[in-house]
């Protein structure tokens, strides 16, 4: 299948993404959300994640995320395993959801938030949300509660923001206020509907 109007948004974790899909869901884009979908198939895989993880990492069929996070975030070989287990399927259901969306002939998102470092999607036209890496730690260890290690571990299982900003067709730079993202997602929504008219 084609991803031909889709547009794959991504950045670094605490870049600020939510905020930039609520500015462009009011700006009447569609969305696909890539973590909703994790969120959903991880519980239903809840099995093979005890299994994998230990039992404990599971109560009453749903997977305790911030544990099974500290674990695969301290351990690549192990963050692995869980992606081979976990991307077919996401990937699988993104697919699904992309096929109806395509059938609009309009622009529409795709939150992903490992674009760049999966490379499975097919998809020509990147969006990063783009925040200095200590403005991440710093947002990261406030929404949190992480201390610094931990966020920074967090940080760095991801591809830099500054790699992925090159990478990158269009960017909101989220390093300023509200003011300032409201303004940067104006523009990027001006860029996309010029690109597909």
């Amino acid at each position: 299948m084609s991803f031909k109007y889709a547009i794959a948004l991504t950045g670094g974790i605490a870049t600020g993404k939510s905020s930039a899909t609520i500015i462009l869901s009011l700006y009447g884009f569609r969305f696909i959300d890539a973590d909703k979908i994790a969120h959903k198939i991880l519980d239903e895989q809840h099995l093979g994640i005890a299994e994998m993880f230990g039992k404990d990492l599971v109560l009453n069929n749903k997977v305790d995320r911030k544990k099974l996070g500290s674990i695969v975030f301290a351990d690549s070989a192990r963050r692995k395993a869980l992606e081979s287990l976990l991307h077919p399927l996401i990937y699988q259901e993104i697919e699904q959801q992309a096929h109806i969306e395509e059938q609009f002939q309009r622009p529409y998102i795709i939150d992903i938030p490992l674009f760049f470092e999966g490379g499975r999607y097919p998809i020509e036209k990147s969006l990063v949300v783009y925040t200095t890496r200590e403005q991440q730690l710093q947002r990261l260890m406030q929404r949190d509660k992480y201390n610094q290690i931990e966020a920074s571990n967090r940080i760095d299982s991801q591809m830099s923001i500054e790699e992925k900003r090159k990478k990158a067709i269009y960017v909101i730079d989220n390093s300023g206020d509200l003011r300032q993202l409201q303004h940067e997602c104006e523009r990027a929504k001006e860029a996309i509907l010029k690109d597909f008219s």
